[in-house]
């Protein structure tokens, strides 16, 4: 694998960060999820977002999607969003994504409920080889932006993140967010 510099210091990343290097199209594409699957998040991120902001939900709601989309990512990408981005991610990943991270836990061995909800604890090391053959398959059969994108959110699920997954983020050209 080719070396790259990380993006941002690892593993210090924050949900802001995650924003800054994301592809545009992915948070549109988490926005578009929610809109059309879970309504009331998507209302209560963009009401939070407002009330953070100090404007009006009804000023943001006005503003055709395409600009909410614009002014939510710009809003995300604010150190004060961090709460509500991360949750944003986290919620999108478990509802929206269950094939990709069930996939990712059965070639890690991490127990799940079958929709890729841990089950169990997660490991306090993960295997370096382990980690690569699940890499591979998920970017396979999966965008490698939005494969990256999971791994730093799934990376911040404990304190520090795990090492070799550290590692492989900052290592694997196949995992850079845009």
């Amino acid at each position: 694998m080719e070396s790259r510099q990380p993006i941002f210091p690892i593993p210090e990343v924050k949900a802001h960060e995650l924003y800054n290097a994301a592809d545009p199209a992915l948070v549109t594409q988490m926005l578009n999820w929610f809109r059309d699957h879970d309504r009331n998040v998507y209302r209560s991120a963009l009401a939070t977002l407002a009330q953070s902001k100090k404007l009006r939900l009804e000023f943001v709601q006005k503003k055709p999607v395409a600009d909410q989309y614009a002014w939510i990512l710009k809003t995300l990408r604010s150190k004060q969003a961090d709460t509500i981005g991360e949750h944003l991610l986290q919620a999108w990943f478990m509802a929206g994504n269950q094939p990709m991270l069930a996939k990712f836990c059965d070639e890690m061995g991490i127990e799940h409920d079958g929709k890729g909800s841990v089950t169990g604890d997660l490991p306090e090391a993960i295997d370096a080889g382990t980690l690569d053959k699940a890499v591979d398959a998920l970017v396979e059969g999966y965008d490698p932006k939005l494969v990256s994108l999971y791994l730093y959110v799934f990376n911040l699920q404990t304190p520090g993140g795990w090492d070799a997954l550290t590692a492989k983020l900052a290592s694997d050209k196949r995992l850079a967010l845009a």
